[in-house]
């Protein structure tokens, strides 16, 4: 059992009903919040280790509880969304979201979902330096990298891509985010540089570059590795 707790947003009570009992029976301690008003509250109050949050609240647009939330609180942050535009969803993720899932999902989504971000967030666990995944060995420490045991030379911007992907494992990092940190502020909108990075990547650590499986695209939103 987890133990942890989880904040879903929803005014929908069929959500509620549907993610109470699915959550509860995965070891998760579940609080309810059904507008803007009361998730912001519940933030602050009840140190929630995840929050679960619908774009389409009565009250408040969901984008501005992360706004606010993030003013004084990094907690994961899932948005839960039935807006199929692309454009929402790097908003949210722009934001602070760490994730969204498409409504409507599949329980067993949402739960690896939440525990790749809880995990990426756990301030109790020592920084990890080592990642192996499909034959990829990472020393994140030593700026090593192996596949296969063999060693794989990377540019610094390859390693810097590989890093930030790693160090956020099973999250939808956004082209801006991942440009704003590799290349910095005045590549923000560059997204072809970044296409170019991810596929001399993905040469070098995909056993097949043409079907990856570490490196995996959210199309029109960004990158993801996978967890």
């Amino acid at each position: 059992m987890s133990g942890l707790r989880i904040l879903v947003v929803d005014d929908e009570p069929q959500i509620i009903r549907f993610l109470k009992p699915a959550l509860g029976a995965a070891g998760y301690d579940v609080v309810t919040a059904a507008n803007a008003a009361e998730a912001i509250r519940l933030s602050a109050t009840q140190s929630p280790d995840a929050v679960l949050l619908d774009l389409g609240l009565p009250d408040k647009d969901g984008k501005d509880v992360i706004r606010e939330v993030r003013a004084f609180s990094q907690v994961p942050i899932i948005v839960l969304s039935a807006r199929d535009r692309e454009t929402e969803k790097i908003s949210a993720l722009d934001l602070g979201a760490d994730d969204y899932v498409n409504k409507p999902f599949g329980i067993g989504e949402l739960l690896a979902r939440i525990r790749a971000v809880t995990r990426s967030r756990n301030q109790g666990k020592p920084v990890e330096t080592m990642f192996r995944a499909g034959g990829l060995t990472i020393d994140t420490e030593r700026h090593h990298v192996e596949l296969a045991g063999q060693p794989v030379r990377l540019t610094p911007k390859e390693f810097d891509l590989l890093l930030l992907l790693v160090r956020n494992a099973g999250r939808v990092l956004t082209h801006k985010q991942i440009l704003n940190t590799v290349w910095g502020p005045a590549h923000a909108e560059d997204v072809q540089y970044l296409r170019v990075l991810v596929g001399q990547l993905r040469q070098k650590i995909e056993p097949s570059p043409a079907e990856p499986t570490l490196v995996l695209t959210e199309p029109g939103i960004g990158y993801r590795l996978a967890d």
